[in-house]
Order: C-alpha cells, then structure tokens, then sequence
C-alpha cells in the first residue's frame, strides 16, 4: 500500500471482543455497551430490556479491548469482554475481523486497528460488575441493537454472529 501522506507515522493496533447472545422467549438477545452522550444521569446498571425511549441518549457498542502482554486474542476477547459488560462468558466460535483506521491526537499519527470477535455466550456474573468505561451495559433484541450499534463495522459483526446462530 502506498502511503498518501508519506510524512505521516502509521501505527498498528489490534484488539479483541465478541458479542454476547442469549435466547429469550424465541427471541435473540445481545450485549451492548454504551457511553452517555450528554452529562451522566445516573444510567441504571440493570439486566432488564432498556426503556426504550432513553436508548438515543446512548452511543452503543460492542465489548472489545487492547490485549495485555502475553495474551491470545481469545484471552483478551474473554477479559475484555468480563471486564466491561460484568459478564463471565465461554466463546463458542470465531465472527472474523474488521479494521479501520483513524487519526489520533498526536500530530502525523495514523492508526489502522484490526478488532478480532468472537461468538461468546453468557456463564455467569452480572452487569453491575461491569467497570466504568462504559455508563451502561443491557441485553437488547437482534432487531434493536442492529439499529441502534453507533459503528457500522459492529453492525456487521452482529450480522454475522446472528447467521451463525441460524445455521445451528
């Protein structure tokens, strides 16, 4: 690849997560993470559907993280994924990679980012463990959380953990 900007350093991040499923009453649930957008309210920590007329108040995404020495990509999937949404999860099978770039607040850095995920399904713990990086973590239907992910990218993602779910 040719290099537009050749006094720019590019720099190159990988990270790992999943998406988080459960069946209820037919219906397919996943695990989304969101960051107010306006002044916190005190979001609830709850494992309840949210109120629906509060989700915008939101940006959602899924659970992912940096890798800490040493650790596979499904390590860090595992601990990432624990770590933000309070959830102790098992993977069930990789959804692929996505990657994007972006620029960062050092001057003539660009970053390409490859984010690995995987399938993971619940095994315990709860969403009021969940650490402060997100202000709310909730289970959402399929149909809901394809509207509402903030990335496109994620929405992909999720598109692929749902065909796995169906060809079971």
């Amino acid at each position: 690849m040719t290099e537009k900007n050749p006094g720019r350093r590019v720099e190159t991040l990988v990270s790992a997560g999943g998406v988080v499923w459960r069946r209820v009453d037919g219906q397919i649930q996943a695990v989304l993470c969101g960051l107010t957008l306006r002044a916190k309210a005190g979001a609830a920590k709850s494992q309840q559907l949210p109120d629906t007329s509060k989700i915008k108040n939101y940006r959602w995404s899924l659970a992912k993280g940096t890798p800490d020495p040493g650790e596979t990509l499904e390590e860090t999937a595992l601990r990432e994924v624990r770590e933000e949404t309070g959830l102790e999860v098992e993977i069930e099978s990789p959804l692929g990679a996505i990657d994007y770039w972006f620029v960062g607040r050092e001057a003539g850095v660009r970053f390409h980012k490859t984010v690995h995920y995987y399938l993971m399904t619940p095994t315990g713990g709860g969403f009021e463990l969940h650490d402060p990086e997100f202000d709310v973590v909730q289970w959402f239907t399929s149909e809901e959380a394809l509207k509402i992910l903030a990335y496109a990218n994620e929405t992909e993602v999720l598109r692929r953990a749902l065909k796995t779910i169906a060809e079971r």
